[in-house]
């Protein structure tokens, strides 16, 4: 009797709508509540749409990215690749006011990215040359986390209010990765 008043416990746990764990390239995550979970994308392990706060022009987006072993470049490449898709207002060099850090999580290296200002992009396929847009006022929360079958790449972006009121969500989420379990 006493397992089966366990298991009903945890029940509503398990079909809880606040918690989900995504796995990509050997490790897990697990994503706020808050956090609508995307479309599939192409090249993506997981989408993620942030709700905008009161007075921003868009919701913020987590994309999560995994190659496989050896692929997507190396870390330092794709944090200088962040680092240039934005522009300072002052026209001053992303990379002297980019924060960047390098920790541990659960003895995997995960280096961090933080960094606000205009945000260029391109409409449609990057590849195929689309227009660049420059969307004033946004921040960029990066994890590249080096899991056991390659790197996972996690890019938050968004309008600065958004994503700046997402910083402790984020910053769990990097804390609950973890390696899956053979």
């Amino acid at each position: 009797m006493r397992t089966l008043r366990i298991a009903l416990f945890a029940l509503p746990l398990l079909f809880a709508p606040s918690v989900f764990a995504q796995p990509a390239a050997g490790i897990t995550w697990t994503a706020p509540s808050s956090w609508k979970k995307g479309e599939p994308r192409p090249m993506r392990a997981a989408t993620y749409v942030i709700p905008a706060q009161k007075g921003d022009p868009e919701d913020a987006e987590l994309g999560v990215f995994a190659f496989g072993p050896g692929q997507g470049g190396s870390v330092e490449m794709n944090i200088q690749r962040w680092i240039g898709q934005f522009q300072q207002p002052d026209g001053g060099p992303s990379d002297k006011v980019a924060h960047v850090a390098h920790l541990k999580v659960h003895k995997m290296a995960v280096t961090t990215l933080d960094l606000s200002g205009t945000y260029v992009t391109s409409m449609g396929p990057p590849m195929m040359g689309g227009q660049k847009v420059h969307k004033e006022n946004f921040r960029i929360l990066g994890a590249i986390v080096e899991g056991p079958e390659g790197a996972v790449f996690f890019k938050l972006v968004g309008p600065k209010k958004t994503v700046a009121a997402q910083k402790k969500a984020f910053d769990r989420l990097i804390q609950s990765i973890q390696k899956t379990q053979p």
